[in-house]
């Protein structure tokens, strides 16, 4: 299929360790309802797995938009203005999100089972043009594993901690990214060669997709 231009928005969560089970819960069902409005291509939401939650956070938001004017009736949506106030703020202690326009060759929704693979950059000073066209030539050296792989660069900034550079690779299910992890490791020091001097620093996350809310009468 051709490129489809479009509007990758990320959101991390971290919850307070105090915070109540059932209130966390009441947090991810609630942003994942988000997925019925209209403006909303695509949307996802869960906990972030553990072996890759040492950045402190615990939850992440992935949604997509068919255009900016979209993402920002989303932001100012009554119903997302709503959850954000009564369900993520009294219980999270860090939030950070990241927005940027991504070419996709691939369907817009991540199937439920995929597993996903969410890098933020923070460039070093004057390098973020760099950084982006190496991770175009990254993308085009993916390993089959990844069946969709976005990257571009932030322009939301007021609550990104000054990452600049989001990059996302989506796997069939958690088997293929761990196998990926596995046996693709001289690639994956190639990349990291290539990419590293560029950054002051990264924050990486891997999530699983989780299956649609079920429909309500």
């Amino acid at each position: 299929m051709a490129a489809v231009a479009t509007i990758e928005h990320v959101v991390l969560f971290k919850v307070r360790d105090s915070t109540d089970p059932s209130k966390v819960d009441a947090m991810v069902s609630s942003l994942r309802s988000l997925a019925s409005l209209d403006i909303v291509a695509y949307l996802a939401a869960g906990p972030v797995l553990p072996h890759r939650s040492a950045t402190g956070f615990t939850h992440l938001l992935h949604s997509r938009y068919r255009s900016k004017a979209d993402l920002a009736a989303y932001s100012d949506h009554p119903a997302h203005v709503a959850v954000v106030k009564e369900n993520v703020l009294p219980i999270c202690e860090d939030i950070m999100s990241m927005d940027w326009v991504a070419d996709l060759d691939s369907p817009t929704a991540a199937p439920p089972g995929s597993a996903m693979r969410l890098t933020l950059s923070k460039p070093k000073e004057g390098a973020t043009t760099e950084l982006t066209e190496t991770l175009a030539q990254v993308k085009l050296s993916a390993p089959a594993a990844v069946t969709q792989a976005s990257y571009g660069e932030n322009f939301s900034p007021a609550r990104a901690k000054g990452y600049g550079v989001g990059l996302l690779a989506v796997f069939s299910n958690l088997e293929e990214l761990k196998a990926m992890d596995a046996g693709e490791k001289d690639l994956m020091e190639s990349v990291k060669e290539k990419v590293l001097p560029l950054l002051e620093s990264f924050i990486v996350v891997d999530f699983e997709v989780p299956p649609p809310p079920a429909a309500t009468l």
